[in-house]
């Protein structure tokens, strides 16, 4: 059996390679993140059509002759303006499952590979969640039917959500505490440079119905990554060393899913499954609808712009790498706390008066969208740092990984309400985003709750 505290720290090759494999594993999760927003709706467009459920010629051509000035789609004979909203409704209903589907995925990822990486090592459960969402990302640019990529990427999605909580775990547990809210801002930016590598590539080659299956390539090209991770990365040694207090019987590790859900750990469990639950309805309930809204914007503009959707894309990924990389600093220099508390009420602010004052022609739109980006940024440097402090060493993974991606359920089921809420409020946005983004009041009541003497150090 291992002696507790005989195991030696990484050095600092190993530190680094700890670091730049999380990084990169967490910057290739944003591609498949960027990919539900910017291409979900245009595959579903294709596939619904390939499927006979929808006549996506004619769909197009009413779309087009609806866009042709201000007013068009009033002045549509009453049969087309009724055949083009139920087509639109239709394909926004199969959107908002294939965002459902990235989000159970996710959620069922992180307790999945996040249980794996306590049981078998942080390398390891990070190493299969990028193997997975790669190669099963890059196996539904071979999708026929609508609901074949429905199953492809909520498989490839769970891997997304394993490779938080292991590669966060990791770089907690291998960097000191004063470098932790460093590394811990670095891990938050990597998803957002992954989005913004993606917005970029779509702003130059549009997504469109007809040719959206190359970006399931990018998907697929992290693949070696996965490979690289198990040859070469080092595990940590303070999840090495917790194997030593264990009883070496394949029970134990199993045991950590059920003991997070159990006091004296269950409240605090709750706390970080509600702290990650905000800006994730944040992002995916309000923010995220700003692309789709966008995209028919640019529809209708005069004259048309194809690429407005992946203009607002980038510019709150863009920005958002910014406040994720400051996000774990801010933390650690004004606290965890007010950090949380300070992040909620800009985001609110931001976020309703983009909703209740602009739309996506305006010139103005692209500098809001991005200031919600910075804010919202944040969050995502504050979480890797906060949440792993929760928790002990055994249940760390599995801990950091149920209190992000559970928020991913909740998320969801923001998600398809707001689907339900695009039909109620006959395609309005705005008044989506209105509602939805209200959830940052919730944020600055759960931080209240959340625990205070927690130690940086990650000691037990």
């Amino acid at each position: 059996m291992t002696v507790p505290g005989s195991i030696g720290p990484l050095s600092t090759r190993g530190r680094l390679l700890v670091l730049a494999a999380a990084f990169l594993g967490w910057l290739c999760a944003g591609l498949l993140m960027s990919i539900t927003s910017v291409a979900m709706q245009p595959a579903a467009t294709d596939l619904l059509g390939r499927a006979g459920q929808l006549d996506r010629v004619r769909f197009q051509q009413l779309v087009r002759q609806a866009s042709g000035k201000p007013g068009a789609r009033a002045e549509l004979p009453p049969q087309d303006v009724g055949e083009l909203q139920a087509a639109r409704a239709l394909v926004q209903h199969w959107f908002a499952w294939l965002q459902c589907a990235f989000l159970f995925g996710a959620a069922a990822g992180g307790l999945l590979f996040g249980a794996l990486g306590d049981r078998l090592g942080r390398v390891k459960g990070m190493a299969a969640s990028i193997l997975t969402y790669s190669l099963v990302g890059g196996a539904a640019a071979f999708a026929q039917q609508p609901w074949q990529l429905l199953g492809l990427w909520f498989l490839a999605c769970m891997g997304v959500g394993g490779m938080w909580p292991n590669g966060v775990a990791l770089v907690s547990e291998a960097w000191s505490s004063l470098s932790r809210p460093a590394a811990a801002g670095l891990i938050g930016t990597s998803a957002n440079i992954g989005i913004f590598f993606m917005s970029t590539l779509t702003a130059q080659h549009a997504v469109t119905p007809d040719d959206w299956r190359w970006v399931m390539g990018v998907a697929a090209a992290p693949c070696v990554l996965g490979v690289l991770a198990l040859a070469v990365v080092p595990e940590s040694p303070r999840w090495l060393a917790s194997r030593g207090h264990a009883t070496p019987t394949a029970s134990t590790p199993a045991s950590a899913t059920s003991e997070v859900f159990r006091p004296p750990l269950l409240a605090i469990t709750l706390v970080g499954i509600a702290l990650a639950t905000v800006p994730l309805i944040g992002a995916w309930g309000s923010a995220n609808w700003m692309i789709p809204w966008a995209g028919e914007a640019g529809e209708t503009a005069i004259p048309p712009n194809p690429f407005l959707k992946a203009q607002v894309a980038q510019a709150r990924s863009l920005t958002g790498i910014v406040g994720s990389l400051l996000g774990g600093w801010i933390a650690g220099a004004v606290g965890r706390h007010r950090a949380y508390f300070v992040t909620s009420l800009f985001c609110l602010g931001v976020a309703q008066c983009t909703f209740w004052f602009l739309t996506p022609t305006d010139t103005p739109f692209l500098a809001w969208a991005a200031a919600l980006g910075f804010f919202s940024g944040i969050y995502f440097g504050w979480l890797p740092l906060f949440l792993p402090e929760l928790f002990p060493t055994r249940v760390r993974s599995t801990g950091a990984g149920v209190s992000f991606n559970f928020g991913r359920i909740l998320t969801a089921v923001t998600v398809f309400a707001t689907g339900l809420l695009t039909a109620l409020f006959h395609g309005d946005y705005a008044q989506i985003g209105r509602i939805t983004s209200a959830v940052y009041l919730l944020g600055m009541v759960v931080i209240c709750f959340a625990p205070r003497d927690r130690d940086p150090q990650l000691k037990e």
